[in-house]
């Protein structure tokens, strides 16, 4: 039978589909913030830029499958309801990250340590892909429509804070053991504690309430057909304002790290460290530019990230490359960041506003999985390829025309508040 939210179990339903999507991208990207110490394990041959992008082909595979989960757990959960799309999504994570954890290296099995690596993260991009549509119209659908911009914000929270927990951890490792013991098996706690945590996750979300938008939505109508022929304009619309934001914000994120270590000459706990201070900055900002988003609109924030992404991007990215100062490049990142945030803290709501509700999960998970596999899940790649070829430069010209590509959308596109289908 499903639990109705009500106003008395909403906050709790929110606070549970949150702390599970923390859980999720926290087993996410313990990948990125570990792959400087496991690359020697899976890749041993080659210098460090070569065995870095044999770890980022493998983190692009893992993208690569989130079209699939979001075709599979978007469908799910428009069929089955958001709420058991959200418990399998997790416990997927979770078998991922167990296996990472307990693989071989490859001085004791071979080509197969690698084969490993790339089967979990498979498992975990099809997670990914599920986790992000049924979250986002999850969060979209339990409140209402007064604080939708300030609730939905949370989902870019529990992100980040994800993220900012595997640094945090990364950082206590760092602290306490040896690099030649982090490099040797520390790696391996951080995989170990994201599958327990996402056990414990799975039993949570069991017990929150479905959407009621789901209860009164129509049956067995989601489908990708569904989606292209009755819905093209939202789809196309949903990955191009996409393709420009994600790529800005993984390598904001994500590929900062590498990139203060492997062209900005820190170490790789001084890069650690500024990298948690700047992401927990960001994290904090996330709701307030939400509730801005109640006030003002979507499209002024998302406008905002596209001009200044367009005209800075470049300029942060020679100063950054240039700088040996902490305070100096954790000010450049701070910049990024904040740009950023005119779209991380609302795309995702913004898309479940154009689709309706039987097919909401699917409408936003698909064309969000599709340009995040093209342009996020390959920001590395491309980045250490331009570098490998001697022209990094490339990339941040890249980065400057997907997020003017955006803009462009942003700039034509409607007001979703004001015709928002929730």
């Amino acid at each position: 039978m499903i639990l109705r939210a009500t106003a008395n179990n909403r906050l709790k339903s929110v606070v549970g589909g949150s702390i599970g999507n923390l859980i999720e991208w926290f087993d996410w990207y313990v990948y990125a913030a570990f792959s400087l110490y496991f690359s020697r394990h899976f890749f041993p041959y080659g210098n460090r830029t070569i065995q870095l992008l044999n770890v980022a082909a493998v983190f692009a595979v893992g993208f690569v499958m989130r079209p699939i989960g979001a075709w599979l757990m978007g469908i799910y959960a428009d069929h089955r309801g958001r709420k058991a799309a959200l418990t399998w999504s997790v416990a997927l994570m979770s078998l991922g990250s167990l296996i990472i954890a307990l693989s071989p290296g490859y001085e004791q099995i071979g080509i197969a340590a690698p084969l490993f690596l790339v089967i979990a993260r498979m498992m975990q991009g099809i997670s990914v892909g599920g986790e992000y549509g049924t979250s986002a119209t999850y969060l979209s659908e339990i409140v209402g429509k007064k604080h939708r911009g300030f609730f939905s914000s949370f989902q870019c929270v529990t992100l980040v804070f994800g993220q900012q927990l595997a640094i945090v951890l990364l950082i206590v490792l760092q602290t306490f053991m040896k690099q030649s013991t982090l490099e040797s098996w520390g790696w391996r706690i951080p995989f170990a504690i994201g599958a327990i945590l996402a056990i414990l996750v799975f039993w949570l979300r069991r017990n929150i309430s479905e959407t009621k938008s789901f209860e009164r939505q129509e049956k067995d109508k989601s489908s990708i057909l569904t989606l292209i022929t009755h819905y093209p304009k939202e789809t196309a619309l949903a990955m191009f304002l996409t393709s420009g934001g994600t790529l800005a914000f993984y390598t904001y994120s994500i590929y900062m790290q590498k990139f203060l270590v492997n062209t900005s000459g820190f170490s790789r706990e001084g890069a650690s460290q500024i990298n948690a201070i700047t992401l927990f900055l960001f994290m904090c900002l996330q709701p307030i530019a939400g509730a801005l988003s109640d006030k003002i609109g979507r499209k002024p924030l998302m406008v905002a990230f596209g001009t200044a992404g367009v005209l800075f991007t470049y300029s942060i990215f020679s100063k950054l490359a240039q700088t040996h100062n902490s305070f100096t490049a954790g000010l450049l990142v701070m910049a990024a960041l904040i740009i950023v945030t005119g779209y991380t803290s609302v795309n995702a709501l913004v898309k479940a506003e154009l689709f309706p509700s039987h097919t909401r999960a699917l409408g936003v998970a698909f064309p969000h999985a599709l340009a995040t596999t093209f342009f996020g899940g390959t920001a590395e790649y491309v980045a250490l390829s331009f570098k490998k070829a001697g022209w990094e430069s490339g990339f941040y010209w890249y980065v400057t025309f997907m997020i003017a590509i955006s803009l462009i959308v942003y700039l034509c596109m409607r007001e979703t508040r004001q015709t928002s289908q929730i």
